[in-house]
């Protein structure tokens, strides 16, 4: 359910920056979402259908690009992506440490619109 505050966020910047940009309708929005992000791209198309009836977004489509979680040694500065399935263990393929900072993988934004 948490899919739903994040697309009330995602409906209110469109409308916003369509009604800046004089757009009648709005046909698909690309995102780009974080492969931790816990985000639900069937979930998401459902909440985001439900807030947009009625509005100029209403029927636009999401176009969800998953970002992959990558993770940044703090011993060796490596970067390396990492699956969500397989958090236990994890060490850095180049240095063997246990120690990370989170570069990508939580993340959600509007990447762009199919507008006219």
């Amino acid at each position: 359910m948490h899919e739903l505050p994040v697309m009330q966020s995602i409906l209110s910047i469109v409308v916003r920056h369509a009604a800046l940009h004089h757009v009648k309708k709005v046909h698909a929005i690309g995102l780009s979402v974080g492969s931790l992000s816990d985000l639900e791209e069937e979930w998401m198309q459902k909440y985001f259908d439900h807030l947009s009836a009625g509005t100029i977004a209403e029927g636009a489509r999401l176009k969800v690009e998953w970002v992959p979680a990558v993770l940044s040694c703090e011993a060796c500065g490596e970067h390396f992506a990492i699956d969500k399935t397989r958090l236990d263990g994890i060490s850095c393929p180049a240095c063997g440490q246990k120690k990370f900072s989170l570069v990508s993988g939580r993340e959600y934004h509007i990447k762009d619109m199919e507008a006219e």
